[in-house]
């Protein structure tokens, strides 16, 4: 059987102890859920970024992602323009200096 191309949309979140962090994981999961019928989190990572100020800093991370039913090169400009909205909902909601939303191509076995 041929594969089917999607889109995979992801968002790593810091996984700190406040209110605000748990709920917005809590609202991307109900989001992604309605939208594109569920989502996987993967909770408690271990990260590192670089901060502006050159500095290591080490990051536990929840990871919320989702497999959209849509072709990821027909549909590019829409995903890009959500993905663009799920990283400014996360920049309101937290005080982050750093957000990362990603979207790639995954393959469905049909």
């Amino acid at each position: 059987m041929p594969l089917s191309v999607k889109a995979r949309i992801e968002v790593y979140l810091p996984d700190l102890p406040k209110t605000v962090y748990q709920e917005l994981l809590q609202i991307f999961s109900a989001e992604f859920t309605t939208a594109f019928g569920g989502c996987t989190i993967v909770r408690g990572l271990d990260g590192n970024y670089l901060s502006k100020f050159g500095q290591i800093i080490p990051d536990r991370i929840n990871l919320i992602y989702t497999d959209t039913p849509f072709d990821f090169q027909e549909n590019f400009s829409a995903i890009s323009n959500y993905t663009d909205e799920l990283r400014k909902a996360a920049f309101k909601a937290l005080e982050e200096e750093a957000i990362l939303v990603v979207a790639w191509q995954v393959y469905h076995s049909v």
